[in-house]
């Protein structure tokens, strides 16, 4: 029974590992994000980049301003001054304070809800969505998206990146390479890591109380694990006696 039961685990692992294998196949090449939503610090500057270029289009309707002082280790001064940008009250969601006919009439749609955009699409996804923006005069606002080809967003962050340019095959549509034809205020590597933490800040907005689960996890391990130690001695206990 025994040997049936660590072959049950064995195949369930393998399963595991293979779909997960399956999966990264799918994402076709996109650049590995590497967040770790444990950095407080990574999470601190994705918050920053957040509130000063992205609140002004896209909500997080899911998350309180109470809840980040509280997950990101700030006060309820920090939140209220340095990224509460609609007069919002502490308990309050973030609500981006474009009102929805506006947004409609600048790019066509409302800006999307950020709140479950990682959960949806993946940190990798998003991080390579963030870095794949360049210019293209055929698009109502200038830019498209090497990621999501003719995406209705400008760039946001061109003034940290920089201004990439695509390269294409003639006569294909699919980005080829991009490259930067005029540099921004950061360098192609602080770049990166500014996307990073802000994709950082998207995967803890989508699941906050992850911080926690993790630090309970642990203990609920242990528990386990002792349980699992003081069943086995009981079990040998009551068979002991029996050949």
């Amino acid at each position: 029974m025994t040997k049936r039961y660590l072959s049950s685990i064995a195949l369930a692992l393998g399963l595991l590992v293979g779909a997960t294998s399956a999966l990264a196949a799918e994402e076709g090449g996109l650049p590995h994000a590497g967040t770790n939503v444990g950095d407080q610090a990574s999470l601190q500057r994705g918050a920053k980049l957040f509130f000063n270029y992205c609140v002004g289009c896209h909500s997080l309707k899911y998350v309180r301003y109470s809840r980040l002082a509280e997950d990101l280790g700030l006060s309820e001064k920090d939140v209220m001054d340095n990224l509460n940008m609609t007069g919002a009250k502490f308990g309050e969601p973030v609500v981006s304070h474009m009102p929805e006919a506006n947004a409609q009439q600048y790019f066509g749609k409302a800006p999307p809800d950020l709140s479950l955009e990682v959960r949806a699409k993946g940190a990798d996804w998003v991080y390579g969505y963030l870095n794949s923006f360049y210019l293209d005069p055929s698009r109502p606002v200038g830019w498209n998206n090497a990621v999501f080809p003719n995406a209705s967003m400008p760039n946001p962050l061109w003034e940290l990146q920089g201004l990439q340019v695509a390269e294409k095959k003639p006569g294909e549509e699919a980005v080829e390479k991009l490259s930067l034809s005029q540099p921004g205020k950061l360098t192609p590597a602080e770049y990166q890591q500014a996307t990073r933490d802000l994709t950082t800040f998207l995967e803890y907005a989508a699941e906050p109380a992850a911080l926690q689960r993790q630090h309970y996890g642990i203990w609920v391990l242990l528990f386990l694990a002792g349980f699992t130690f003081l069943a086995y001695m009981l079990k040998k206990e009551f068979w002991k006696d029996v050949h």
